[in-house]
């Protein structure tokens, strides 16, 4: 039922179009329209590492081990490649043995800022305390 406007005599057309049949039509259209889409399924498929019983443990000196980062950005654990991932894993195991050891840093004077800073940051989210920086005098006379 619509009520008339104040200004309106009694007796005339009402001149506004009823809304009420397009709202159900547009509804029933959306409803339709959702049933009919198909269900998307989203995948992401990883390659997870398998664990290896034949592996060997991972190359942790209980005294000290050492970072290198040479000029090609490749970062080194006790002279053996890895990536920051294992980096992160080395030092979570050297940080709960008793006694800690130590932790050498060297990176090379032509290595990228960049790639020694996400070392650096690494080690820090590792909690590591006993760091030190190696061959500091390589850039004693280094002019960039």
């Amino acid at each position: 039922m619509a009520m008339s406007g104040g200004g309106k005599a009694e007796g005339e057309p009402m001149m506004d179009m009823n809304m009420t049949p397009l709202i159900d039509v547009l509804l029933v259209l959306l409803i339709m329209f959702i049933l009919t889409i198909p269900i998307q399924t989203h995948a992401v498929k990883l390659d997870l590492p398998v664990d290896n019983p034949n592996s060997n443990p991972p190359p942790i000196d209980p005294i000290k081990n050492k970072i290198t980062v040479d000029p090609a950005g490749t970062v080194m654990w006790n002279g053996a490649p890895v990536s920051l991932i294992v980096l992160r894993q080395y030092l979570d195991q050297t940080q709960v043995m008793n006694p800690v050891p130590e932790l050498h840093v060297q990176p090379d004077p032509q290595a990228r800022y960049s790639i020694v800073d996400e070392v650096l940051a690494v080690t820090k989210r590792a909690n590591v305390e006993k760091m030190g920086f190696v061959g500091n005098e390589a850039y004693a006379n280094y002019g960039g």
